[in-house]
């Protein structure tokens, strides 16, 4: 009989509206409730075989500690296509390349980008959006019977509005781990539609639900902070505030992994914000993502001397896991090309000798990221006195209530406390400016500090600096820029508002995860002469006809400039069919004006549109 699991029964209870309608959304089988109120159909916890294989987040355990045992990083290549068949297929790709290094790997299965909304408010979202982004529930379940995660343990991303519904569907599906993140800094990309704190509470639930039924947790991150200009010490103080939720919620420390960038800028730096994480936080396991180009080349062979420059300096700081990356400028990526960025990232591995530096810079920077952290979780915990590192333990929080611990982490949020520049959040306080220096930290301008941090604790820029002045409303013209479909992507987005902003225009800025057919009404009702809008999943040949035709619907259609960007395809053997089309046949088939790839210069962008805007005036 399996072991009493009350807090997974309590949130079955709790959300069985939920569940239901994922249930329904999915075409999954989910737990449930019998006539009696009795939990049913929720499958024993982790260890227990599936598909002929005993699977369990302890798996993932081992492979951390035999990292930290020869120094050599598990590789943790992200993979997941649109359905079980194909992902299987193109994993096996993967899965051959290490058995010719002879390593075991730890599989990041990429999720659909629908399981970001919640399927009780947002199933015209997810339907809109259905199989595309990676693999589905359905699928998930598939590609463990056939045979997926039979040597390389496996984990799903769970992230969104309703992460916790994503954990029991792993659970059911057979995979050993999960990504809960980002747990504090849900934020992040303006992901889902709910609230800050409805957010963090079904976060909490879905560390509860990985504590009681034994499932690998990537509890929080430093990635998507550094993403969204955030900074290493307040990134640092929002894993260890997700950490404190975590010990309340019974996670052990040995099943709980935090995810981390490393730039290749400076090693140095990279080698001392690794060692400031390692010796603060509580989790047991460091994974290690190589910082992405935020406007990446044309060129897979240049984007692997980019990853591989980061694989260098992973191993040198003792990382646990390193996520080895391909085609990161094309969308979701084939077999084949992750089985390259594997050979290459272990080609470094195996070929760079393990040195322990020495150097005080590496000391110094190390504190400056601790001093950070601790004054932004003393601000955000309101204590009396400055915390010390040494502080933070289990016995630390376990002085905290559940409900205590996130009323303070939502107040920290919504008080501008927890503070990042481009943070996507409706219901956050936005203050604090960031500059990148010149040996790639980013650091604060002066004045412009977390509220309510000591900002003498605070990394602040000495190099030349300054913050323009919100540019004035000069030009005659509105627009309104939004991403369309279950996408929760919004840098780029971003990106593009600031350009036009900062050029006068006046900006209608709608954040992620919209309709199409809303932002024609928003078009509508502001009466907005552009509209631009972005999906880096590879839905626009879907949903960007439907904003130009609910514009036409409108009869706003002539008068109004239509411009979108992103990625046009979804997958990486799919661009160059499209690039083609579009130099051939131009950007009408996409019931666009204009469209903006990766890459693109904002200001090129900005001038286009107000030229179009210009010549639909005449």
């Amino acid at each position: 009989m399996a072991k009493a699991r009350p807090k997974t029964e309590k949130i079955i209870r709790e959300d069985i509206e939920a569940i239901r309608a994922y249930e329904d959304a999915y075409g999954v089988k989910m737990p449930g409730l019998d006539d009696k109120g009795n939990v049913v159909d929720l499958p024993d916890p982790y260890p227990r075989e599936v598909a002929g294989v005993m699977r369990g987040g302890y798996r993932i355990t081992e492979l951390g500690r035999q990292a930290a045992a020869d120094g050599i990083p598990i590789l943790n290549p992200i993979l997941g296509r649109n359905s079980a068949e194909e992902t299987y297929k193109e994993s096996c790709a993967m899965y051959d390349m290490a058995e010719k290094f002879g390593r075991t790997i730890f599989h990041f299965v990429h999720a659909e980008a629908t399981r970001h909304i919640d399927p009780l408010a947002g199933r015209e979202l997810i339907d809109q959006s259905r199989g595309k982004g990676g693999i589905t529930p359905a699928g998930e379940r598939e590609f463990v019977q056939m045979g997926g995660g039979a040597k390389h343990p496996i984990r799903i991303n769970a992230t969104g509005d309703t992460t916790h519904l994503n954990v029991l569907n792993a659970l059911v599906a057979g995979f050993d781990g999960t990504d809960i993140g980002p747990v504090i800094h849900v934020h992040f990309g303006g992901r889902g539609i709910h609230d800050f704190r409805t957010k963090v509470v079904n976060g909490f639930k879905a560390i509860q639900l990985c504590g009681e039924n034994g499932i690998f947790a990537q509890l929080d991150t430093h990635k998507h902070i550094n993403n969204i200009m955030g900074t290493d010490g307040m990134a640092l103080a929002m894993c260890l505030l997700a950490e404190g939720m975590a010990v309340k919620a019974g996670l052990p420390s040995s099943l709980s992994g935090i995810q981390m960038n490393v730039g290749g800028i400076n090693v140095l730096a990279d080698i001392a914000l690794v060692k400031a994480f390692r010796e603060t936080i509580w989790s047991e396991f460091i994974i290690c993502v190589p910082e992405t180009f935020q406007n990446p080349p044309a060129d897979l062979i240049a984007e692997q001397a980019h990853f591989a420059r980061m694989a260098y300096t992973a191993k040198l700081a003792g990382v646990n896991f390193y996520r080895t990356k391909a085609a990161e400028n094309v969308g979701i990526p084939t077999g084949d090309s992750m089985a390259k960025s594997l050979w290459a990232s272990w080609n470094v591995f195996d070929n760079t000798y393990k040195i322990n530096i020495q150097d005080p810079y590496i000391e110094a920077r190390k504190r400056e990221i601790q001093r950070e952290a601790m004054a932004v979780l003393t601000a955000a915990l309101k204590l009396p006195r400055m915390l010390q590192p040494s502080q933070i333990t289990e016995s630390f929080w376990d002085a905290y209530g559940e409900e205590e611990l996130i009323d303070l982490v939502v107040e920290a949020g919504k008080s501008g406390v927890l503070d990042t520049p481009r943070a996507g959040g409706w219901d956050l306080k936005r203050y604090v400016k960031t500059h990148r220096d010149s040996d790639g930290i980013r650091r604060y301008i002066p004045g412009y500090t977390p509220l309510g941090v000591d900002a003498d604790y605070m990394p602040q820029s000495k190099e030349e600096t300054s913050v323009p002045p919100q540019a004035p409303i000069t030009q005659k013209y509105k627009i309104v820029l939004a991403t369309v479909g279950a996408d929760a992507h919004v840098v780029g987005i971003n990106m593009q508002r600031e350009a036009f902003q900062a050029a006068g225009y006046e900006i209608i800025f709608l954040c992620g995860m919209n309709l199409p057919e809303t932002v024609a009404d928003v078009v509508a009702e502001t009466g907005a002469q552009g509209v631009g809008v972005g999906n880096l999943l590879g839905l626009g040949r879907e949903l960007f006809p439907r904003v130009d035709k609910r514009l036409r619907e409108l009869g706003l259609r002539d008068k109004t400039v239509l411009f979108a960007g992103g990625r046009i395809a979804e997958k990486e053997e799919e661009h160059a069919a499209m690039e083609k089309k579009m130099k051939d046949e131009g950007t009408g088939f996409l019931g666009v004006d204009a469209f903006f790839g990766p890459g693109t210069d904002c200001e090129k962008s900005v001038e286009l549109v107000g030229k179009l805007l210009r010549e639909r005036d005449k």
